[in-house]
Formats: C-alpha cells, structure tokens, sequence
C-alpha cells in the first residue's frame, strides 16, 4: 500500500533558519518524491518569499517576537501568540500532519506546541551550541531533537538527541570547479589572496565601520582584494561615505552577493557573524574564517557558537566592540600566513557534517511512519 507522508516544517525569520528548513524539505522530497510538505511561517517575514520561491505551499501566523525593552507593548505579541496557537491548531486539523519539524524562528513555537497537544511527534533542529528559550520548552514533548554540537545534553534529555550537524545549502558545492572561474564570475583576480566580509543579507554595522575605519589600511595592501557585502539597508549610505574618502581600487562593495557559490570559492578568508547556518557552510566547504559574533541575539548564542570553534583551532574571534579597531588588521595579518590559513581550513573542515539534511530527513520519515502505523491500528481497533 502507497504511503501518504505529510509533515509540516515550521520556523524562519531569518535565512539561518529557512535555508536549513529548504534543505530538510528537499532532503524529505528526494526520499518520498510523493510526500505533502506545508511550511508554517510568521506572516511579513523572509520565509513567506523564500518558500514559494522554492516550489512549497506556506501559510503565515501572526506571530512576533517578545520586546524586551518595552515591556508594554508585549499585551499585543501576547495577543498574538494566542491568536497564532489557535490558528496553528486549525492548520494542524486540516492538514493531518504525521509529524511537525520546527527549525527555530518565531512561528516554530505556537506551531509544535500545538501538534504535540494533538499527539503529533515532533522533531526540533537545534542549530546552536547554546540552546534557545524557545526549543528548551518544545523539547519536553518532542521525540527527537536533531544537534550540531556535541554537549547538548545539558539543555536537552540525552535520550532524544541526534548528532546531525545543520542542514546547508547544497548548491554552493556546486560551486565554479575553480579559483579561476569564481573569480572571473566575480570579476576578480584569481592571483590576489581575497578576503570576503558578510554581514548577512541586512548587514552587521560595526564591520561596516571597520571596513570604513580600515580603508586606507586596505589600500595599502594591493596584494589582497576585498569583497564587501554590506547588506541592502546600508549600501547607499556606505557608497557616499567610501567615495567621499577615497574608495580604495582593492575593494569591491555589493548590498547583497547573489552569486554567493563563486564568493565563496575564491575566498581565501571570510569574516562573518556567527550564525550556525553560515558556520556550518565554511565547514563543509573548508573555510578560513574570522568571526564576529553579533551581540543582539537571544542568550548571546553566536558568541558561543564562534568559541565552540575556536577551542579547535577552527576559527578567528573577534568581539564587535573590538571589530572596529582590529577586524581588517586581524584579516590582513591571516590571509598572507598561508600556514595559518591552512590550520584554520583543516581544523573547520574536519567539524563539517555534509549528510545533516539526509539524517534529519530520515529521522523525519521513520517518526511519520511510526505515527502512520499507530493511527491504522486506532482505526482497526475502533472497527471492532
């Protein structure tokens, strides 16, 4: 007998958690091409474009994060938070999901918590070294929690755990087969050490303002090209202020990286935030990279993140409150030490996991399968 999988993945808000959502969907997809996928978002945030964007059906809740600095205007996002569990609740009843994946993000909360009230199992795709708020509570009825690092188990029943690693986006494997046809995408010198600076898609202010602060810096090292994404939010702003100082021939700056496989196959090092996801990349394509973890996250989790790589020897750390004085010295001074670029690309390499997505999705079809089966005895049982 044909089995009909459906599972709803829920999560977003930012790219760290829907390009892992895609890559568990595909994965699923690659395994059971005829399974039914609905994505749960938060209405007005980045997955309710990207999903469709995909090729998958995504519904939105109302769901917002909590203010921590105006604690007033939290009666609304409890408000919310009410309206987006009942709305959840009908979702779950009209898709008769098998299992519910949450991957983080403000829709995973109402969204899992009510499958699980439904007797839905659950699965939680933990990315940090740090576990949020938000997963700590859904793990108490979830029946599997997959991790990237190990230790978790201090946040988490060590009975639940999966040691998957965070699913990534495989088409940068994909990238140019080499230095010179990356380069040439991006319009760069292949000869030239290169170092790439992403702040994420909005950007990262303070390694803006390193860069600004660096310029004459860069300028004189002619040896090494620059590669600036600087995010949409700052690039008409950033672009007066580098003309006006003198923009250095050795820089290139770009609000967003479309072609990011080509930046990234000719990096020779890249400074980064330190979101999982995007670690989880420079692992498995084997990166040198400076992190600088953003101070405006829940539980300072980049931080730990970053120092998860850095006791092996796998990362550069850099605070924010120092970035603007040290990041481009600390990125000039690495990327023209060829052994220590090598030390910090082996040493990453060696953390990567390139099956996470298959794992997950596994774990994924086997809780569905098992529901499946339950549900089919109920049903005999009730015909008795």
């Amino acid at each position: 007998m044909k089995k009909n999988y459906r599972i709803i993945i829920s999560g977003g808000g930012t790219g760290g958690h829907i390009f892992p959502a895609l890559s568990i969907a595909d994965a699923i997809k690659s395994k059971k091409p005829d399974a039914e996928i609905l994505f749960v978002g938060a209405n007005n945030r980045m997955e309710m474009q990207r999903v469709p964007e995909a090729g998958y059906r995504i519904v939105g809740l109302p769901i917002m994060g909590f203010d921590r600095k105006n604690l007033l205007r939290n009666i609304k996002v409890l408000w919310q938070l009410f309206k987006s569990q009942r709305m959840a609740r009908k979702i779950i009843k009209e898709f008769a999901p098998q299992v519910a994946v949450g991957v983080g993000g403000y829709a995973s909360g109402p969204t899992l918590k009510m499958a699980a009230k439904m007797n839905i199992p659950t699965l939680i795709q933990e990315q940090n070294s740090y576990a949020g708020v938000t997963n700590k509570l859904l793990a108490k009825s979830a029946k599997i929690i997959c991790v990237a690092y190990e230790g978790m188990e201090k946040f988490f029943p060590a009975c639940k755990l999966k040691l998957t690693g965070n699913p990534v986006r495989m088409n940068l494997l994909s990238r140019k087969s080499n230095r010179e046809d990356c380069a040439a995408a991006m319009g760069l010198d292949p000869s030239k050490k290169t170092i790439l600076l992403v702040g994420g898609s909005l950007g990262a202010r303070s390694m803006n303002e390193s860069m600004i602060n660096s310029l004459r810096q860069i300028a004189q090292a002619p040896d090494v090209q620059f590669v600036w994404q600087t995010g949409k939010y700052y690039y008409s702003e950033i672009v007066e202020r580098v003309n006006a100082a003198g923009k250095p021939a050795n820089l290139t700056i770009t609000d967003f990286i479309s072609d990011m496989a080509s930046a990234l196959g000719v990096a020779d090092l890249i400074i980064s935030r330190a979101g999982a996801g995007s670690i989880s990349e420079f692992a498995l394509l084997g990166k040198a990279v400076i992190l600088v973890p953003s101070p405006n996250v829940a539980e300072d989790h980049q931080t730990k993140n970053a120092m998860a790589l850095v006791k092996n020897n796998a990362a550069i750390f850099v605070s924010d409150s120092d970035a603007k004085e040290k990041l481009v010295a600390t990125a000039l001074a690495t990327v023209t030490d060829e052994e220590k670029l090598a030390t910090l690309a082996e040493n990453i390499s060696k953390m990567a996991k390139p099956k996470a997505a298959e794992e997950i999705a596994e774990e994924v079809i086997l809780l569905a399968e098992a529901y499946a089966e339950k549900e089919t005895r109920r049903k005999k049982e009730n015909l008795k």
